[in-house]
């Protein structure tokens, strides 16, 4: 978008009008914006926890998110180390061989094994109550508060 606004911008012939001008314009405003929510969309990760699934939220306004269903998750483990480089960068990735991860920085993170053989990571802070709460609700019967 930014470069056919500068293409618009620099080898239009201003005679036509104003047209190449707001186009240029609002092809830079439109690039900038999505530039912009592109990196609000993974400052934070918040991961809730209730009585039948967790959801996962990714920046300010919530989007991208995912919701599991507990009955989905067959186990759930801490990670004292999740690295941007193993998951090949920042943000919601993908690999086979590995599964899906919601990665916006170094450090501790949830593994969640899934009913289908794949895994769940996410960074998130205090990973170790996160894991605890949601064994917790793993379990038969369990009378845990919500949170």
């Amino acid at each position: 978008m930014v470069a056919l606004g500068v293409e618009l911008a620099v080898d239009s012939a201003w005679t036509s009008g104003v047209a190449p001008l707001v186009m240029s314009v609002v092809g830079c405003i439109a690039a900038g914006l999505l530039v912009l929510f592109l990196t609000l969309a993974f400052v934070h990760v918040a991961l809730k926890v209730d009585t039948d699934s967790l959801e996962v939220r990714c920046g300010h306004i919530g989007v991208p998110r995912r919701r599991i269903p507990l009955a989905h998750v067959t186990g759930a483990e801490f990670v004292a180390h999740v690295t941007p480089r193993q998951w090949g960068g920042w943000g919601y990735r993908w690999r086979p061989e590995k599964g899906t991860a919601v990665v916006v920085r170094r450090g501790e993170g949830v593994v969640l094994q899934l009913w289908d053989g794949h895994t769940f990571t996410v960074t998130v802070d205090d990973a170790e109550a996160a894991v605890r709460i949601i064994r917790d609700r793993l379990r038969p019967g369990s009378t845990a508060p919500r949170r």
